[in-house]
């Protein structure tokens, strides 16, 4: 069993800067894949957009057009955290976001995912104007 603990969500203002964490517990490996999704407000689970993804093993990335040179996904293979760092943050930005993890991958072709196994609980970020 995997469990993802998320934190670091807050209201900023626009152009602010703000880094995710998730922590992760269950199957001491980095074989995975994991990513960072979001949920802009009074949309539904299938509306979640997919931001960042990475392969844990190599840190190979990918990122949404939407956030491409803004936000960073970084994994710490010692402390089994994940963090995006968020910067020059705007009100579209807006959104409740999670984290997600699927264990045994041995390949870094993470934004082929379709679904995930695993998910976090969710952290708000809402960026004022």
């Amino acid at each position: 069993q995997v469990q993802l603990f998320e934190s670091g969500g807050d209201s900023v203002q626009a152009g602010g800067s703000l880094r995710l964490s998730c922590a992760r517990r269950g199957y001491e490996s980095d074989r995975y894949c994991m990513g960072w999704f979001r949920q802009a407000p009074g949309k539904g689970r299938e509306d979640r957009e997919t931001i960042a993804v990475i392969y844990a093993s190599t840190g190979f990335a990918y990122y949404a057009d939407s956030v491409k040179g803004r936000f960073n996904i970084s994994h710490d293979n010692i402390e089994n955290t994940l963090f995006l760092q968020m910067t020059s943050l705007n009100p579209e930005d807006t959104a409740k976001y999670y984290c997600a993890a699927n264990p045994f991958r041995w390949s870094s072709a993470c934004r082929l995912e379709t679904t995930w196994d695993y998910w976090g609980q969710g952290i708000q970020v809402t960026v004022s104007s």
